[in-house]
């Protein structure tokens, strides 16, 4: 049996303003029905006003006011407890906001008004050392001298306060007699206003990735985990919470021992981490946690839908129609040291400023000059292919290895700075432990800023691979791996988090079922992009952007002008080639707008995509749709249905993903089901995966034990025995699934196809009936299937 209190099934809720704390109450009945044991929610802690997923927490002794505070709370809190749901939440240790105004963070408040004397000083992760001993702001739009000049930098004497728009900062004591000489003023202050384009050279707090706007938290300091802590432990300790998912723990200076006291104030309740494994990586073992938030499952259910015989052909069309380079491990690269040299400079520099700290005068020789160090640095973090290295893990140290032998291929004369650099990685001079850990902390960001956030929106041959956590180098996972990679799991971490779609996936699971269905029908889809590319506007973005607007449309069809614009607009600007974030180009995003207008306008071309999705895509989607669920949702471990992805959802990257979701309509689609006996292939797209979603929630709820038990491979025999997965879970459950359909489909189907069923009689749960050992049988109605012993 699982632990008691141990989720069987997570719905993820993203709370806003617009759906707080009472609107998560008023959907509880219907999770309860759907048949999941816990509601997942996004962070509840005051975050910035407005804040559209509340990571920016302000203040960490209040729940958010925003989302109902502590009466809202409480709200969801009975709702729970009134229909036997349990409450998981999102704790984000690794930053806070820095807020506009930046009164509302009174911590940080404190520290820009007392500095280093500040008794929040020790909170943030600060080199005092730095710019003089000042924190730089860099929120100005042009440089100081210039704002003043234009006096929009105002001084309030009876607020104590410098104002620079709707930016505030607090005066030191004392120095208000300077009112009336603001740089005379602000000099004297302990911050520096500066240019919003200086941070990502100059900056010198930590920050979240390249997000200036969010700064990072010492909670290895216990008086700091205390703080930062008190008002969620609060909620575990009077029963609230039964579980915690864990932002970003890479971030940390130590995430193993923030797991262990987390661990031990919590009562090691059930705890899940954000970390991103590449393809091959594990879990660090030892850590005090129950697995991953399911990055990793996403990538293997996919892999093992995805056609491997694909590759090639889509490759060529790619390189064909794109000129793309084809290689993403070059792509990954490129882009790596493109982000470490436009936006973590500042970092590196830190690090450089770590290598010459007084302790490691005898280990950095002078005679290597910082130019010299700096250099190495960058091309380190350009070659290490993992988020983090951890102390004394013997993966972490092949990693190390690996990533200092490339750099030194890479770039021969910096090797005098690299045999300084090496050692000190490995953590085997204790001095030198600080600049470990913060290059530690700055491997990640740059992983996710240079291949989830910029490589992965320009490596487009087939998108639904380029996913936070999937390496799209590898297509396809035979399915001897698959049963593999879960005999591992339910070995290893038998409670880890299962998903399919988060706030932070780059297309929802139904997005990526229609697409993983190209690497089937290369040779369709060549000639069909092809004949669009040539019909559409003759005035078009560059031919790479043209491709995934393509992929876009038929995975998301049918979609809105606005939708596919703004995601584009996304896409184009993460892939920082013709414009970015930092440096719009306006004329290149006009030109992909008005490409996404021209060709939506063109009712022929249009209607030629539709037919086609309608003859090619749909059907297999829709059966990939279905296989991925039932996988992702009976595998080992504990699966998440994000929100409203128990119906077909094609939603692309957030905001998309965060749109809201029409709970009175699943509310009716499930009594429907609910009543409905026997039930398959009548039902509609969207209520055939509610069906397959709320039966097997229900069944992994009834029966907790068969799905905290082990995992066993099941044979199938016959012509087409490579199109199923199936495999028992406990003693008393089976699922089947199938892969590849198109193949299925064009091969003549199951062909006499049997399965090595377990001794005794069966019958599936999604449409009442008997099962035989005849996978055409089997699948008659669905394409999946979850069979329970008879009388079970």
């Amino acid at each position: 049996m699982p632990p008691p209190g141990s989720p069987t099934a997570t719905y993820r809720l993203q709370l806003r303003r617009e759906f707080g704390f009472r609107d998560a109450a008023a959907v509880v009945p219907y999770l309860a029905a759907l048949g999941v044991s816990h509601v997942y929610c996004s962070p509840v802690l005051e975050a910035t006003p407005g804040s559209a997923h509340g990571y920016d927490v302000v203040d960490h002794s209040r729940l958010s006011p925003e989302l109902g505070g502590d009466d809202g709370w409480a709200e969801l809190a009975e709702a729970c407890r009134t229909h036997g749901l349990g409450i998981v939440i999102d704790v984000v240790p690794n930053h806070m906001a820095v807020p506009t105004p930046e009164r509302l963070n009174a911590a940080l408040w404190g520290v820009l008004r007392d500095g280093r004397e500040s008794e929040h000083a020790a909170w943030f992760d600060i080199d005092w050392d730095s710019q003089d001993g000042k924190l730089l702001m860099p929120v100005l739009g042009d440089p100081f001298d210039d704002c003043v000049a234009r006096n929009e930098i105002e001084v309030d004497v009876e607020a104590r306060m410098l104002r620079y728009f709707d930016h505030e900062f607090p005066l030191a004591f004392g120095t208000e007699e300077l009112a009336d000489d603001i740089v005379a003023l602000h000099a004297q202050q302990h911050y520096r206003l500066a240019h919003w384009r200086v941070a990502n050279t100059d900056l010198n707090y930590r920050r979240f990735f390249d997000v200036t706007s969010l700064i990072g938290v010492r909670v290895e300091l216990p008086e700091v985990f205390d703080a930062t802590h008190a008002r969620l432990l609060d909620l575990v300790r009077c029963g609230d919470v039964d579980g915690l998912r864990i932002d970003h723990p890479d971030g940390l200076a130590d995430p193993a021992g923030y797991l262990d006291r987390l661990a031990a104030s919590s009562g090691r309740m059930w705890t899940v981490v954000e970390k991103i494994l590449e393809h091959g990586e594990v879990l660090p073992t030892g850590w005090a946690c129950d697995g991953t938030t399911g990055y990793d499952a996403l990538a293997s259910v996919s892999a093992v839908l995805t056609d491997p015989a694909g590759e090639k052909p889509l490759t060529e069309t790619y390189v064909a129609l794109t000129g793309e380079d084809p290689d993403f491990t070059t792509v990954v690269s490129d882009a790596k040291r493109q982000v470490v040299t436009q936006l973590f400079p500042a970092e590196i520099h830190r690090l450089v400023r770590e290598l010459r700290h007084p302790e490691l005068r005898d280990l950095v020789p002078q005679s290597v000059p910082d130019p010299d160090l700096f250099a190495a640095i960058a091309e380190l973090l350009v070659c290490f292919d993992v988020y983090r290295a951890y102390p004394g893990d013997g993966a972490s140290a092949d990693r190390i290895d690996a990533a200092v032998t490339l750099a030194r291929t890479n770039a021969a004369p910096l090797g005098p700075a690299l045999d300084v650099i090496e050692p000190l990685l490995r953590r085997q001079l204790p001095e030198a432990d600080s600049f470990a850990v913060r290059f530690e902390q700055t491997t990640g960001p740059v992983m996710a800023k240079g291949v989830e956030d910029t490589a992965f929106y320009r490596y487009l041959r087939l998108t639904a691979l380029s996913e936070v956590g999937g390496d799209p180098r590898h297509v396809g996972m035979t399915v001897d791996d698959w049963h593999a990679n879960c005999e591992r799991l339910a070995r290893d971490w038998p409670r880890t988090m299962t998903t399919l779609s988060t706030h932070d996936t780059k297309r929802s699971e139904d997005v990526r079922a229609r697409l993983l269905v190209l690497a089937e029908i290369p040779d369709e889809w060549t000639a069909a992009v092809s004949r669009w590319q040539a019909a559409g506007p003759a005035e078009r973005p560059d031919a790479n952007t043209c491709y995934v607007f393509w992929q876009s449309l038929v995975g998301a069809h049918p979609i809105s002008a606005d939708r596919l614009k703004a995601y584009l607009a996304k896409a184009t600007r993460e892939a920082k080639r013709h414009t970015s974030w930092t440096d719009p180009d306006e004329s290149y995003d006009q030109r992909v707008a008005t490409y996404v207008d021209s060709v939506l306008a063109d009712e022929a071309l249009l209607a030629d995509v539709d037919r086609w999705i309608r003859e090619h895509l749909a059907e297999p989607g829709a059966s990939n749709s279905l296989s991925q669920k039932l996988l992702q949702l009976t595998m080992p471990g504990i699966p998440d249905v994000y929100q409203g992805e128990e119906l077909t959802d094609f939603s692309l990257v957030d905001p998309d993903n965060r749109r809201p979701v029409d709970y009175d309509d699943r509310r009716r689609r499930l009594t429907q089901i609910a009543n409905d006996q026997p039930a398959g292939a009548a039902l509609d797209g969207d209520d055939v995966k509610l069906l397959v979603t709320s039966r097997t929630l229900q069944l992994r709820r009834d029966r907790p034990a068969t799905f905290a038990g082990g995992y066993a491979p099941l044979t199938a025999d016959g012509l087409a025995a490579g199109h199923v997965v199936a495999y028992r879970r406990g003693d008393d459950v089976v699922a089947v699934v199938t892969r590849l359909p198109v193949g299925l489909r064009r091969s003549g189907g199951w062909r006499g196809t049997t399965l090595q069923l377990p001794e005794g009689s069966w019958r599936d749960v999604l449409t009442g009936r008997p099962a035989t050992h005849e996978v055409a049988s089997l699948l008659a109605d669905l394409p999946v299937a979850l069979l329970v012993r008879a009388g079970g």
